[in-house]
């Protein structure tokens, strides 16, 4: 038998060590990590608006749900991240442009991330650089692919 909180019996505790903590353990992400700040904590409560909501499914529909990286490539791959192109932090004027949103795989959507951490400075603990923002898929793809 298993107590309540446990996940493993006695005799078998010591697996416990290799695995994640379970998401309970994680309850504070959002009041302390995501609204560290109140830039952060804007950006965050804008993903949970109406317009939001409309927005991305207008940039779903619009792609058909594929991912516009891979496209580029030749290769067709489901996706449902809706990923600005010129992110928030960057320029929050074009937080609700739908020519600025781009649907992505997760796997692009991490590249996208590293690239726009190195080009724009975005991201924690990072400071944001004045540099031109680009808003045009394979161009920032090309960029994503020289690194």
């Amino acid at each position: 038998m298993v107590a309540y909180e446990s996940r493993y019996c006695k005799r078998h505790q010591d697996l416990a060590m290799d695995e994640p903590k379970p998401k309970r353990d994680y309850s504070r992400y959002n009041q302390v990590t995501r609204h560290k700040d109140e830039n952060k904590s804007n950006q965050y409560a804008f993903y949970r608006t109406r317009q939001w909501v409309h927005l991305r499914q207008q940039a779903l529909e619009r792609d058909h749900y594929v991912c516009q990286y891979c496209k580029l490539s030749g290769v067709v791959t489901p996706a449902k991240i809706v990923d600005h192109l010129v992110p928030v932090e960057a320029d929050q004027r074009l937080a609700i442009k739908l020519d600025n949103l781009a649907v992505v795989c997760p796997s692009c959507h991490t590249k996208k991330t590293h690239w726009e951490q190195r080009w724009y400075g975005t991201g924690q603990d990072n400071t944001l650089r004045s540099v031109r923002p680009i808003n045009d898929v394979k161009t920032i793809n090309k960029m994503m692919s020289d690194v």
